[in-house]
């Protein structure tokens, strides 16, 4: 009997599998089902690459446009994609989550329901590693500054990206799943999670270093007291002999954390400071010590004098920046020994490069987290080593995606959704089916380039250690404050010197690059990008061009003979004397500066009209390389940068825009004429001003740079044309510096940010040299800050 009943349950059992078996889901459910999920894997898709986008937008800019960030187009673009990129990636890892997408549905009577779950698998692990990429370039690239009160707020390390990390990292937690029996992917996340706390918290630490450090955030008040204290030394050495004007002033490079101050009302006084018991203090590294190096090493380095001399020159113009005073560039013996330098013949390229040194770590102090991490002599190599981390970590994810893409998936990570799902008849459930959605390369193939983007970073990253000025620096000094350094071996010397060589031309700060508009465009080009500003209503920028050394020989010469003949600079007027053009002065007595610039610009191009450049005849002369592309930039800098100079920035760029529009309609005939490269330079000087003429205009600028332009025109007949090319080259050299000479310090260090212009380069030089307003302002003379 038992065994009948055995038989009996048996085959029940069969019979009920077999009816199991051949359970199917209705159609309807199906049909719903899949159409439902695939409209949802569609969409993941969509945001997916929508995000990958963000990512490169981020990373790009980020790593490797820092320097675009501060202008406002660029600027949007990466605030849009910071914002949007970590919602997107909580949106996708939501929808695909392990209990997002169960699905039930039942029939009309409710007797037959079906039922359905799924999970993103390899999906999700994906998207999350995005994310923690991301976050660790924008780590990287985050802006810490540490600075005086008096130069502004200090900026740490943003909370909010630690936030994220803590808010990505949970989200990959908490969507692992069914695959968190293999912990491989956990494991993972865990790593990327690492690399990116300790980046955080390695900022963190600096910049807290940084912050209470006498040769960071401190800086600009000890510095200033030690100026005033040179300077009563000085006052008191008066009777005593002099020593030559270009030797080294004592000012501090490196090494103020082990000097005593005390605090008094204006600024930090140092205790030691009498005597010679500072400079010769321990660990105190000076100019003057500096260029010492030349009697211990077996060969004369100009390169590690002037690197060390424009850091020095930084740490004084971040006095300007904090607006502490300092009279004559800081000390007498501090001009002294900076005009010597540019009283040097053929000395004009080393005048730039010390200043392009100087302003490249302006850029990186206030612009970068670079500077911070010197505030311990430790944390560059840490910060490289986690980099390298990071690089490994790139490599193996890049090399597994390669191999999966090469020799195919595992059938579970070969898509992006996998659901299972059953279906009931009276009470069964039917076998578990299973179906798969989405394609595995919509997540590999944006993970992959991610990870190439994120490897070129670092591996930038790691170089803006390893070539910047800043490690040059360090070496330097601590060369010097070495005894037994300076007595190796001339192989290691040798390798020394190699290192401070290094040079990254894609960390360069500033190209050198000048930017050139014209007002009066005889035949305007038509490319694509100026088709598009005229359509969008931008100012015309022609090209940019890298400065001839013509124009820096020129603008030296004119800083020298200023200082020879004890005259302060003008709006044009002293170097028209001196020239012997002084029918031209009138052209000079314009309210504003402005004004002037447009006349003498306008006067430039019909001179240029008359006389163009030729291709048959090279070398051109150098008076006209320099009031050519001096002309130019001064237009460039009313139609981009009037906050540079010194009237009202909005009468400059309405004056600008008015003036281009006149002559825009006056020369309308000629945008028509497809033969006017055929015509001689003077048929078309004289169709030019005939139409000028004709325009009939009412604006005051435009007739008087005309009629200035038909003078040098007759003093070019007469005199000869390299006659009115000096006059153009000697008046613009010395406008220039006239505009450059300002207390403008905030345009200038937003000038800097933007990647640098060569106006600020001059005003940083004129600072040094004493010169630090311009005539009749309110500042007073060369001197107040």
């Amino acid at each position: 009997m038992a065994w009948e009943n055995a038989t009996t349950n048996l085959y029940n059992h069969a019979a009920m599998q077999k009816h199991i078996s051949n359970i199917s889901c209705p159609q309807e459910f199906l049909g719903t089902f899949y159409q439902n999920m695939g409209r949802k894997m569609w969409q993941v898709n969509t945001m997916i690459l929508t995000n990958a986008i963000l990512a490169g937008v981020i990373v790009v800019i980020g790593a490797y446009a820092q320097k675009y960030r501060h202008h406002p187009l660029a600027r949007f673009i990466f605030l849009g994609a910071t914002t949007l990129f970590l919602p997107i990636i909580s949106y996708v890892v939501s929808t695909i989550g392990t209990n997002n997408n169960d699905y039930i549905s039942e029939d009309k009577d409710g007797l037959s329901p079906s039922a359905a779950t799924c999970h993103g698998g390899f999906h999700q692990y994906s998207v999350v590693s995005w994310a923690f990429l991301v976050q660790i370039v924008v780590v990287n690239t985050s802006v810490i500054v540490a600075v005086d009160d008096r130069e502004g707020r200090n900026k740490g390390p943003p909370i909010r990206l630690f936030v994220q990390g803590i808010w990505t990292l949970y989200l990959g937690i908490s969507t692992m799943g069914p695959i968190t029996n293999n912990m491989w992917p956990l494991h993972l996340e865990l790593m990327l999670f690492t690399i990116f706390c300790a980046k955080i918290v390695l900022k963190y630490f600096a910049f807290e270093k940084a912050r209470r450090s006498l040769a960071f955030g401190r800086n600009p008040r000890l510095i200033f007291g030690y100026m005033k204290q040179l300077q009563r030394q000085e006052a008191s050495q008066l009777g005593e002999p002099l020593a030559g004007e270009d030797a080294p002033p004592p000012l501090l490079v490196m090494g103020e954390e082990g000097l005593q101050v005390e605090k008094q009302p204006h600024g930090y006084v140092c205790r030691d400071v009498s005597g010679t018991t500072l400079i010769n203090n321990t660990g105190l590294v000076t100019v003057d010590k500096v260029w010492q190096l030349d009697d211990k090493l077996p060969k004369s380095r100009p390169q590690l004098k002037d690197i060390c001399l424009s850091f020095a020159l930084f740490k004084l113009l971040r006095c300007r920046f904090a607006r502490y005073e300092l009279a004559n560039a800081g000390s007498i013996k501090t001009m002294n020994f900076f005009w010597s330098l540019l009283l040097k013949d053929r000395e004009h390229a080393r005048v730039f490069g010390v200043i392009t040194d100087e302003l490249s770590f302006v850029q990186d102090y206030y612009f970068s987290s670079l500077p911070v991490s010197y505030s311990r002599y430790w944390l560059p190599i840490v910060n490289v080593s986690i980099s390298l981390l990071s690089i490994g970590y790139c490599l193996v994810a890049a090399s597994f995606i390669i191999k999966g893409l090469r020799f195919d998936w595992k059938p579970k990570y070969e898509h992006q959704m996998r659901c299972d799902f059953w279906c009931t008849e009276r009470d069964l459930l039917s076998i578990k089916k299973n179906k798969e959605f989405g394609f595995f390369l919509f997540d590999d193939v944006p993970l992959f380039f991610l990870l190439a983007l994120v490897v070129i970073a670092e591996v930038r990253y790691i170089a803006s250690y390893i070539f910047s000025n800043w490690t040059k620096v360090a070496l330097i000094c601590h060369h010097i404050n070495h005894a037994t350094l300076q007595q190796c071996s001339p192989h290691m010397q040798k390798w020394f010197g190699l290192l401070l060589k290094c040079k990254c031309e894609l960390l360069k700060h500033w190209d050198e690059k000048i930017g050139q508009s014209s007002i009066l465009v005889v035949h305007p080009r038509t490319t694509p990008l100026l088709v598009l500003r005229r359509v969008l209503g931008l100012p015309e920028l022609d090209r940019s061009v890298k400065i001839p050394e013509a124009v820096k020989v020129c603008i030296i010469r004119t800083v020298r003979s200023y200082y020879s003949s004890e005259h302060q600079l003008s709006n044009g007027t002293e170097s028209l004397r001196r020239s012997r053009g002084e029918r031209f002065l009138w052209a000079c007595s314009s309210s504003g500066t402005s004004d002037t610039i447009l006349t003498w610009h306008i006067a430039t191009c019909i001179l240029e009209v008359r006389h163009p450049y030729r291709h048959d005849f090279w070398p051109e002369s150098d008076n006209k390389i320099n009031a050519t592309h001096l002309s130019r930039y001064c237009a460039y800098l009313m139609a981009w940068s009037p906050e540079l100079l010194p009237d009202d920035e909005e009468w400059s760029s309405s004056l600008y825009a008015i003036v281009k529009k006149d002559v825009k309609c006056a020369l309308t005939p000629l945008a028509g004429c497809t033969g006017g490269g055929s015509l001689s330079p003077e048929a078309e000087y004289e169709r030019v001003t005939q139409l000028l003429m004709r325009a009939n205009s009412k604006n005051r600028v435009l007739n008087s740079g005309m009629v200035l332009g038909n003078q040098l025109v007759e003093l070019m007949l007469i005199e000869g044309e390299e006659r009115a090319w000096r006059v153009l080259a000697e008046f613009w050299s010395e406008m220039i510096l006239y505009i450059a000479s300002s207390d403008n310090v905030r345009g200038h260090l937003e000038a800097i940010a933007r990647g640098g212009e060569l106006i600020t380069l001059l005003w940083a030089l004129l600072t040094h040299a004493g010169i630090t307003s311009r005539p009749g302002t309110a500042s007073g003379d060369a001197g107040a800050v």
